[in-house]
């Protein structure tokens, strides 16, 4: 069923609970006011029947004939009261109770109109006076009583119907509150753990049976795009291959080409020069042979670790110690090229199972990078610090350079991708990205144009380590 239809329905069942209990109070104030109508009836007539039974006591008393006549009128007027409100009153307190009203006032007025006609006192009569009075007001009392009872019946009813009520409400809402949320807050979790899961990569389909409503075609939907960005991403990763394989491929031929033409070159000099090389000549030439055939060799150890790096061997290095380590290879360098250096280590960091080697050679080649990128009185700061929520243990490399365009930044961890206008294989970078992320690390750069670069490397502390940090 769909979710509106689900909406409606249950507005629909608030709406026949507000009709039953609306109803059920009306007709409860309905039934209230008709007795309340009777009783302020009721008191019209006792008041009625009280002078009828004062004048009755003045005739007992006094032997006063006038008093009867009194009486009479009041009967008279009691009778015209009941015949006027027989209507209002008979669906009140029925029709056997207002005529047995009728009837004790017919009986009074016989018993009356026998006294006046004997005209002298009786005693007989007197009494049947007497009795036939008390009967009418015991009529009118009880049946006044009975109403007032039934008043009280109603208003506690109504009072009980409508805590009754109240509480049913509160239930009901509880009940379709919770089906709500599980009819809509469930779909809603699956659809947020799919999106994250796609944000994440994983691009898996809701599992949970497909629901025959909104949600349904929510999922359904989702569960299509999945699919096509699984694919689509399958396409593009193998177009990125593809890409990378020519720049690769262009990069070594670019590479490679240079010191083998200087070979060439060389031999073919070596060989036109012979006879007229001295052995020290000769022995020059040879070397820049060596020399050249030493950079085609670097190419390739480059090319092959970051083709195939080999797998670290760990041990245990305090990061601080390896940091001033690789400082000191390249200080030389630092001092050439006028650059400063500024350390800022923190201390107590635990230690990391590391390759030294190869992070020695991460490190190395980051410093102689920011150094190449920077002007003389330039700036190199490194730092340390520790990441312990995450786990990591932070390095930031920083220098004062001119700084990465933005657009290259996405291509410098790319092999054979360089920003150095010539001296730079474009092997650095991959072989570092490569060597932290065997080691379970993350790099990432920021850079701003004319302000310097900064790389930070993250390398996971070993579960040893963690528990001491």
């Amino acid at each position: 069923m769909k979710i509106e239809r689900k909406i409606i329905l249950l507005n629909a069942i608030y709406l026949v609970l507000i009709v039953i209990i609306g109803g059920s109070a009306i007709q409860s104030l309905n039934s209230v006011s008709s007795k309340q109508r009777f009783l302020e009836i009721a008191d019209d007539l006792n008041t009625s029947f009280l002078e009828m039974r004062l004048s009755e006591k003045n005739y007992f008393l006094f032997n006063n004939i006038t008093a009867l006549y009194e009486i009479k009128t009041n009967i008279s007027k009691a009778n015209d009261v009941l015949d006027s409100v027989k209507d209002d009153i008979i669906p009140v307190i029925g029709e056997s109770s207002y005529n047995e009203l009728k009837r004790g006032l017919y009986n009074y007025n016989v018993a009356v109109t026998e006294a006046i006609d004997n005209g002298s006192w009786n005693g007989e009569i007197a009494d049947n006076i007497r009795t036939k009075g008390h009967d009418l007001e015991d009529t009118s009392s009880r049946i006044t009583k009975l109403e007032r009872e039934h008043i009280s019946n109603i208003i506690y009813r109504s009072k009980l119907l409508l805590f009754s009520s109240f509480f049913a409400v509160i239930v009901t809402a509880l009940i379709v509150s919770r089906v709500v949320s599980r009819m809509v807050l469930k779909p809603i979790k699956y659809i947020e753990l799919q999106a994250r899961s796609i944000a994440a990569g994983d691009y898996s389909k809701i599992e949970s049976p497909i629901r025959r409503d909104e949600f349904g075609v929510v999922i359904e939907a989702i569960n299509t795009m999945s699919e096509e960005l699984e694919q689509r991403e399958e396409e593009l990763i193998q177009s990125k291959k593809l890409a990378s394989m020519g720049v690769l491929v262009a990069g070594v031929a670019h590479e490679l080409n240079n010191p083998v033409n200087n070979i060439s070159m060389i031999a073919q000099t070596y060989e036109e020069m012979y006879d007229k090389l001295t052995p020290t000549q000769r022995l020059e030439f040879m070397k820049k042979v060596d020399q050249e055939s030493e950079r085609i060799k670097q190419i390739v150890d480059n090319l092959l670790d970051f083709a195939k790096p080999r797998e670290p061997r760990l041990s245990k290095v305090d990061i601080n110690e390896l940091l001033r380590k690789a400082l000191l290879l390249v200080q030389n360098s630092l001092n050439v090229a006028n650059i400063k250096s500024r350390v800022e280590l923190a201390e107590g960091l635990p230690q990391l199972l590391l390759d030294e080697n190869q992070m020695q050679q991460v490190l190395v080649n980051l410093f102689i990078n920011a150094a190449q990128a920077m002007r003389p009185e330039g700036r190199l700061t490194v730092r340390t610090s520790l990441d312990s929520e995450n786990g990591m243990v932070e390095i930031r490399i920083t220098d004062t350079g001119k700084g990465i365009p933005s657009e290259y930044i996405p291509h410098i961890f790319d092999p054979f991708f360089s920003t150095k206008e010539e001296g730079g294989t474009g092997l650095g970078l991959s072989v570092s990205y490569s060597i932290i992320k065997s080691h379970g690390g993350n790099i990432k750069v920021d850079s701003r144009m004319g302000l310097g670069t900064t790389f930070t490397i993250q390398l996971p502390v070993n579960d040893e380590e963690k528990g001491r940090v």
